[in-house]
Formats: structure tokens, sequence, C-alpha cells
């Protein structure tokens, strides 16, 4: 028993009919060990830039998400509030009648005042065009009086008020303006 034991223990030496291909088979190891590490090293870089490409458009996405919920959160009253402007105007237009009932007069001063400060509150800005020059971008001229008396360009008469809501023009002023040519 012995016997087979040193015999599987043994290591058996090649001879010089049998060459030795442990050497090559290690530098051959070693070679491919050194190209897939290369490889792998390649593989891992680029896996690296696109996950940080991927949680850099992430963080754009949530950072988009975020400003656009705030905005509907900030502007979500735009369209009562657009809605509620008729009735302003409405209510100005009434103001502007002379009637001989004092009180009911002072009544619908007060309802208009206080309706307008709740607008105020919620954002409503009007527009001022007194003594303002005309801008495209925040009138819309209705009429165009041809006049040598009045600069070019300004506002002669306020047909219906304009308004901004939280910085955003939410209604353009129709106005009168005068033109020289």
């Amino acid at each position: 028993m012995n016997d087979n034991n040193s015999v599987a223990t043994e290591e058996v030496q090649p001879t010089a009919e049998q060459p030795s291909y442990a050497a090559e088979d290690r530098e051959s190891t070693i070679s491919v060990e050194a190209g897939d590490r290369d490889r792998l090293a390649k593989e891992k870089s680029e896996l690296q830039e696109l996950l940080q490409r991927r949680q850099a458009e992430f963080e754009n996405y949530r950072r988009r998400v975020e400003r656009e919920r705030s905005e509907l959160f900030e502007y979500a009253a735009t369209d009562t509030v657009k809605t509620l402007l008729p009735i302003l105007d409405d209510f100005e237009r009434a103001l502007k009648v002379e009637t001989a009932d004092k009180e009911y007069a002072r009544g619908m001063e007060l309802i208009y005042n206080r309706l307008f400060e709740s607008l105020r509150k919620l954002g409503l800005e009007p527009l001022s065009t007194e003594g303002a020059l005309f801008n495209p971008h925040e009138h819309h001229a209705v009429d165009m009086v041809d006049t040598k008396e009045h600069p070019d360009q300004s506002i002669l008469e306020e047909y219906q008020r304009g308004y901004k809501f939280k910085g955003r023009l939410l209604r353009p002023a129709m106005l009168k303006v005068a033109v020289n040519q």
C-alpha cells in the first residue's frame, strides 16, 4: 500500500521524449489574462461612463420634473384668475356709471375692491398704461390714431386693462395708440 501512495504523490518528471509544456502554458495563460484584464478594464471604464451619464440624465430629469411641479403649483390658479377678469371689467364699467343711489355705488365699489385685493394677493398685477409708451409685449393696439399732438407710440386711451399674474402676462391691455406718420 505504501507503494501505491508513493506513486500517487510522486511527480512525473518529463523525459527527453516528453517535452515540458508547463512554462509555455503559464506564459500563454499570463498573456491571455493580460488581454482579458485589458478588455475587462476597458469594459469597466465604459460601464462607469455609462453609469455616470445615466446618473446625470436622471438628475436632470428629476430637476426638470421638480421645476415643472413647482411651476404647476405656482401657476395653478392662472385659469381661475383669467375667468374672473371679465367680472373685474364689469365692475370697473359699473363703477364709471353715475348713479343717484350713492349707497349702492359705494357697495359696488367695496365688492370690487375686495375682489381685486383677493386676486392681488394671489399674484394678479394690473399693467400700468398711464404715461407709458406702447409695448407690443404687454399691449394690444386696437385703435391707432394719426396725430401730431402726442408723441409717436404714446398711449391715448385704455379700452381694457391688462394684467400680469405672478410676473407672466395674463392678458394684454387693449389700447388706443398715437401714431406720427
